[in-house]
């Protein structure tokens, strides 16, 4: 009996420390760089929500209800107006808008096959499965463009603040590599050569460097690890660390060095600093928090102090806004929501 008292006494000084940690508006104390922060979804798996060019939109994916997989949403800032754009078929991820505010970016496994693609296979641990059936397409009204053909996983694609060219990730040479093309899809061009995944790509607000996500396998085990896992369309996000280059490829640098997985990474709207999701604090490989470097590897600042997972990171163009995904506040353990915040500089 004394055990037992003993173990609830302590349950109710942890939610007692995590009441009084949270602050009100969806915020954990520690958090000033957010204001007024509203949650848009309630409900499923919601990521990878980004803005229109104009500030007034959201696409993103989200699987929820009865749905077994990714499909594509809009909707207002608001959190209004939700609407499927893409065709509920296949699997679906890395949604972006158009210049125009029309047109919208994503990469979808549907022609191959109406069915969800299988889950990874977890026997071989927390990996991520680079589906060799996503190609990259374009919705424009009731029209679906496809942009990318090449055997292998061709997905993770987001178009320059200059309007002018697509940046995304593609497995078509053996190894998950960063490419652009033009709007059309023409001009498909290899930008990185580097041994190890590269993904997750963004432009910066000029359009004149790309940030993205790497592994760099070093040891003979990693290596044999990694060339194991992508030779079945694998890769082991467990250790990502982010790099910065030019549009073209050029001048690739690394900017983080926490031996951890970070991911997610966008570029603030001045275009010196980044901003990232890591679980490189902490004993707890699913704890992600938002942090925010400089372009040069310095100033590390933590953004966000959630004790679960805060992810995908994007700023409204004119950089008054902020959204992400989060485990906060869900319903359900399994639920990740879609913010959005002002941005307090």
């Amino acid at each position: 009996m004394r055990s037992i008292i003993i173990f609830n006494l302590m349950i109710i000084l942890i939610n007692t420390i995590t009441i009084f940690s949270q602050t009100k508006d969806y915020l954990f104390e520690g958090e000033k760089h957010f204001k007024n922060i509203k949650m848009l979804t309630n409900d499923g798996e919601n990521a990878e929500a980004y803005f229109s060019f104009d500030g007034k939109k959201l696409v993103y994916q989200a699987t929820f209800d009865s749905m077994e997989c990714d499909q594509i949403f809009t909707m207002n800032i608001d959190g209004t107006d939700r609407q499927l754009v893409s065709t509920g078929k296949g699997r679906t991820t890395c949604s972006y808008y158009y210049p125009d505010g029309k047109k919208i970016l994503y990469a979808s496994t549907h022609l191959s096959d109406p069915k969800c693609p299988p889950p990874p296979d977890r026997s071989k641990g927390y990996v991520w499965k680079l589906y060799e059936t996503f190609d990259i397409f374009l919705k424009d009204g009731s029209e679906l463009k496809q942009l990318t053909d090449t055997p292998g996983y061709d997905a993770e694609a987001t178009i320059s603040p200059k309007g002018d060219k697509i940046v995304f990730t593609s497995l078509r040479n053996g190894d998950p590599e960063i490419y652009t093309m033009n709007l059309d899809g023409s001009g498909q061009t290899r930008l990185t050569f580097e041994k190890g995944y590269d993904g997750g790509p963004f432009f910066s607000p000029d359009g004149s460097k790309i940030v993205f996500r790497a592994s760099r396998p070093a040891t003979d085990e990693e290596m044999a690890d990694y060339a194991d896992l992508v030779e079945n369309g694998y890769v082991r996000p467990t250790a990502l660390e982010i790099f910065v280059m030019d549009s073209d490829g050029k001048n690739m640098k690394q900017i983080t060095h926490l031996g951890k997985a970070s991911f997610a990474p966008f570029f603030h709207p001045g275009g010196k600093k980044i901003i990232f999701s890591s679980n490189y604090q902490g004993d707890n490989p699913r704890d992600f928090n938002l942090f925010m470097i400089n372009i040069d590897g310095t100033g590390l600042e933590r953004i966000t102090f959630n004790p679960s997972f805060d992810g995908f990171p994007m700023f409204s163009p004119d950089g008054k806004y902020f959204v992400f995904g989060s485990n906060r506040f869900n319903k359900k353990e399994t639920d990740t929501n879609i913010f959005i915040a002002e941005w307090v500089e």
